[in-house]
């Protein structure tokens, strides 16, 4: 049973989870041999301040 979790900073609106989703899955499907129905996919949405790179929040000014 595949377990696909995708974190990002911001917001995804409902139609690009479902795109992604369905894309996810349909290459879980193809490429793993893994049926649709025992994909499962949780999105994790994270606001800009829960992220750093190079050691600078997201939400920092530049």
């Amino acid at each position: 049973m595949p377990v696909v979790t995708i974190k990002l900073a911001g917001h995804l609106s409902r139609d690009q989870k479902k795109k992604i989703a369905e894309e996810i899955t349909e290459t879980l499907e193809r490429v793993a041999l893994k049926p649709k129905r025992y994909t499962y996919i949780a999105f994790e949405e994270l606001p800009d301040e829960n992220w750093a790179i190079a050691g600078q929040l997201l939400d920092e000014d530049a």
